[in-house]
Order: structure tokens, then sequence, then C-alpha cells
């Protein structure tokens, strides 16, 4: 299927969604302010969008995992020293790049997909679109394409020139963190506690490595006995299972409310996704987004705007790379 022909498709298919989920985009129509702007490539890469999405599509539909990559990537890159590309940089002599921290390394993936669109942008619109522009707007079509909400992306950040790979311990929330070690650190990129429960709900995609809940399977806060929200024996209790996948919700591939569904049944996979349920403030939104999906919509494209916000680079600073590996 050529981009044409794609194109429309889409465009028919997110209008029937957008008009089905009654989304009344709660943005504003001009610019975004802060040096982005909703309009800012229309003149020098008109096709910028129909080549993004039709890439996410071709990749999607070659392995359908990959939707809750990209939205991870697009996670952890704004998370740490703000929306600015960092975490697509290969490793150089003067920097360690963020792919190889722990948190990352083995477990973040998609790099190749954005790449792969990044060369696509360069031969329709040359040194004019950065990365970190492309990585937001693949975030957002691979929601779009899981059945998720749509929110428009104000574009114009630039590229940073360095990465820092000590940065993603420090700044990157954990799995295995308290609910308020987590919301700090939500906060201090200008995040709130609503927005840590709306974003978390970007679990109903994707898997999680077993190393990341065997502790809680099998030695449930240190008790030596399983936890006993979850089912037994998910991931076997052997070393040769640590990189098994566990599915993080029943509908892996689908952005659907089920997350939340599972919390409130004590199902969470996650420490992190347990927890929101035991606290009151964070517990009542649980409650609320698992009984109410378009509200959890509306509120994940509201969240997912402020994400997309954080620290970005705009004007003179930063670059457009050519490659997204490698500052120019």
């Amino acid at each position: 299927m050529g981009y044409t022909n794609y194109f429309l498709c889409v465009t028919i298919s997110l209008f029937l969604t957008l008009s089905s989920l009654h989304l009344v985009a709660p943005f504003p129509a001009a610019a975004s302010g802060g040096g982005l702007d909703y309009s800012y490539y229309d003149q020098t890469c008109p096709r910028l969008a129909m080549i993004i999405r039709y890439s996410v599509w071709s990749a999607f539909k070659n392995e359908s995992r990959i939707a809750a990559s990209l939205l991870r990537l697009h996670f952890h890159d704004c998370l740490v020293n703000g929306c600015e590309g960092s975490i697509l940089l290969d490793d150089t002599i003067d920097f360690k790049g963020e792919k190889n921290a722990p948190a990352n390394r083995n477990s973040a993936r998609g790099y190749e997909v954005i790449d792969s669109i990044k060369a696509e942008v360069e031969k329709a619109c040359p040194s004019t679109v950065s990365c970190t522009d492309i990585l937001a707007l693949a975030a957002r079509e691979a929601v779009v394409m899981t059945g998720g909400p749509y929110w428009p992306v104000s574009l114009g950040r630039r590229d940073g020139l360095t990465a820092n790979q000590a940065a993603v311990a420090q700044e990157l929330p954990s799995p295995i963190e308290s609910l308020d070690d987590i919301t700090a650190k939500f906060t201090s990129k200008g995040l709130d506690v609503k927005d840590v429960v709306v974003l978390s709900g970007a679990h109903t995609l994707g898997f999680a490595q077993c190393f990341l809940i065997k502790r809680r399977l099998f030695n449930f806060k240190n008790t030596g006995k399983p936890d006993p929200a979850r089912l037994q024996g998910m991931c076997p209790n052997k070393d040769a299972s640590n990189a098994n996948l566990a599915p993080l919700d029943s509908t892996t591939t689908r952005f659907d409310n089920s997350y939340y569904t599972n919390i409130v049944n004590n199902a969470g996979l996650l420490d992190s996704d347990q927890a929101l349920l035991m606290n009151p403030t964070t517990g009542e939104m649980v409650r609320s987004y698992s009984s109410n999906p378009y509200q959890f919509y509306s509120d994940f494209a509201a969240s997912m705007v402020k994400l997309s916000s954080v620290g970005v680079l705009t004007g003179k600073n930063g670059e457009i790379r050519k490659k997204c590996g490698s500052v120019n």
C-alpha cells in the first residue's frame, strides 16, 4: 500500500475513532508556546506526518510489540534531561550514552524504527526535522494505532548534543521504587501525581521482563512467600527465565483501560502498578479510570502533551541531527 492510499485510510479511521470517543481536545488550537508550534513544519516538511504515520504502521504490522516500545522510548527520553533525543545517542569517546544504562539495556527498543523514519524524513526534508520531534510523533501514532487517543503534538524541538548515562538511574522512575519516590521524580519535571497515575496507564501495552517481578512473585515483601495478589508460575523461579516476558496486562497490543481494571482486581504486574491502589489519592483515580475509559483516554492525551514539553530545546539550542544515533 502506498503512502497516499494508506494516509487516506488512516485519516478516515482516525476521524471515526475520535468521533466515537467524543474526545474534545483540551488543548489550544494555536501555537503551544515555549518555542513549539503545531504547524512548525507545515511549510518546510509538509509530508512529515504522513511519512511517520506510514512508517509506524509498517513497523507495527511487522511486530505489534513495537507500539509499546516507541511509547516507552519517548517516555524514557523525556524523563531524563528532558525531551531532547539523548536516549537515541550511541556511546562516544566523550560520553556514555543512555542506551546502555541498566534501566535501558536489553529493555528499551525501537531505535531502528526511529532511525528508519529519520532516513525517510531526510530524503524528503534534509536537515529540517529533529529526531526528538520524530520520536514524539511516533509515540503518538503508536498509541492511536492500538486504539488509544489522539493528541496534537507541538513541534520545533531540537536535538541535544550529549547524553548522560548516570542521569538515567537518578531521574527515571523504577518499578521497584516507592510511590512517593516515583512521584518526586515526576514533580521534578513539572508533572504531578495525576500524571503518575495517567502515564502509568501506558502499561496497558507491552511486556515486562521477569526479573522485575520475581522478587514480588516468590519473596513478597521479604516474607519468602509469593505475592497473594498474583497467580503463581508466571515466571519460573530460576535465573534462566530472567529475560522472559510477562504481559503488563491482558491486552498487550490494544490500548484500553484494562490496566486499571487489573489493579482494582489486585492483579497489577509491577510493584509500582499495584502500589497505586494503596494510596487514597491515586487509588481513587485508579478506580475511576477502571470504570470510565473515556476519561482515561482524555486525561492520557493531556498528560502526554505535558510530558512531551518537558525540558525541550528550541531556537538555537541543540541541533538537527542528520542521524539520530550521533551528533553532527
